[in-house]
């Protein structure tokens, strides 16, 4: 019986553990889209981010600043940052409260990262 209980209670701990793994970014084809912060990135991420009570410099909430170029970049740079937008599982929804974004916005982002974050 003890031995019974033991593997139970192995077996429901390892299928916790499965279950709080984060989903993979998913990728999107960059051919042909190079967009930059100045360009593109900087009004999407003020219209759904960087807004009062968010990510701006003022609220930094969970110590996050999207409202300037370089820590934007800086957050690029972690996998939160894609995984959120994607709404992936193991990472917390963005923006907060709101629909996914669209898919052609959520591209944009995602070939941002992948061409380095440029600036301009």
């Amino acid at each position: 019986m003890k031995k019974i209980n033991s593997t139970l209670c192995i077996s429901l701990l390892l299928a916790t553990l499965v279950s709080c793994k984060k989903e993979s970014i998913i990728e999107y084809n960059c051919a042909g889209i190079t967009p930059t912060y100045d360009g593109e990135i900087k009004a999407i991420l003020n219209t759904h981010c960087a807004t009062s009570g968010c990510h701006n410099a003022s609220s930094k909430k969970a110590g996050i600043n999207l409202s300037d170029y370089t820590n934007a970049k800086n957050e690029s740079l972690n996998d939160r940052f894609l995984g959120s937008v994607q709404h992936l599982k193991g990472y917390d929804d963005m923006p907060k409260g709101e629909s996914k974004l669209d898919e052609a916005t959520i591209q944009k982002l995602y070939c941002w990262v992948q061409n380095g974050s440029p600036q301009n």
